[in-house]
C-alpha cells in the first residue's frame, strides 16, 4: 500500500498542476490544515531535482501568506471561541502569563519552531492571540520557513537520486521515521 501511495504522490509531483497545490498545501497548513507541504514538497523535487529552489520558494511564499492567515485567526477569533473556553477552566490567568511569555520570548518562538516539524499553524494562530507584533512575526516567518524549505530543497537538489533509491528501498523505515518526527514535535510542544 505505501509503494502505492509513493507511487501516486511521485506522479502527482510530476504533472503540470503540482505548484498549485504545493501552494495550496503550504498555504493551508500554516493556518488550518494538518499535512505539512513536505509531503508534497520532497515528491516534487525528487522528481525534478532543478526545480528544487523554485518549489522551495513556492513553499516559503504560502506558507508566510499562509501564517498571516494563522495570525489573522489567533487575534480576531480567539476571543470569541478559545477565551471563554479557557475561563471556564479556570486558565485565565495561565492565558495571561502565556501572552506575557510570547511578547518576551515570541520572536524565538516563531524561529525556532518555524523550523520544526511541530505544526506551524499552532505558532502562527498563538502569535495572533498574544497580539504579537506582526512585522516581527513576518519577518522571522520568512527568516525560518524559507530557510527549513531552503535547505530541503538544497539537499534534494544535490543527492535527490540517492534520496530518491533510499526512499524507494526503504519506504516503510523512511514513514516510521518521519511519523516519529512528528509525534516528537508535538511532544516538545507540549513540554517546551
Amino acid at each position: 500500500m505505501l509503494k502505492k501511495l509513493y507511487a501516486r504522490t511521485m506522479v502527482l509531483a510530476a504533472s503540470p498542476h503540482a505548484d498549485w497545490w504545493l501552494a495550496s498545501i503550504a498555504f493551508a497548513e500554516s493556518s488550518f490544515f494538518p499535512i505539512p507541504p513536505d509531503a508534497l514538497l520532497i515528491p516534487m523535487a525528487l522528481a525534478r531535482p532543478r526545480m528544487a529552489w523554485r518549489f522551495a520558494a513556492i513553499c516559503t511564499v504560502a506558507s508566510v501568506a499562509g501564517g498571516a492567515l494563522g495570525y489573522a485567526i489567533g487575534l480576531t477569533v480567539f476571543d470569541q471561541i478559545a477565551r471563554p473556553i479557557l475561563n471556564l477552566y479556570g486558565y485565565g490567568s495561565a492565558y495571561a502569563a502565556f501572552q506575557a511569555k510570547f511578547q518576551e520570548y515570541g520572536l524565538w518562538i516563531v524561529l525556532i519552531k518555524g523550523l520544526t516539524p511541530i505544526p506551524y499553524k499552532i505558532v502562527t494562530i498563538a502569535a495572533g492571540a498574544a497580539k504579537f507584533d506582526f512585522r516581527l512575526f513576518m519577518m522571522a516567518s520568512v527568516l525560518t520557513r524559507g530557510a527549513r524549505f531552503f535547505l530541503v530543497a538544497t539537499l534534494l537538489h544535490f543527492y535527490g537520486n540517492s534520496v530518491r533509491d533510499f526512499i524507494e528501498k526503504r519506504l516503510t523505515l523512511v514513514t516510521s521515521a518521519l511519523a516519529v518526527g512528528v509525534a516528537g514535535g508535538f511532544l516538545a510542544l507540549k513540554y517546551l
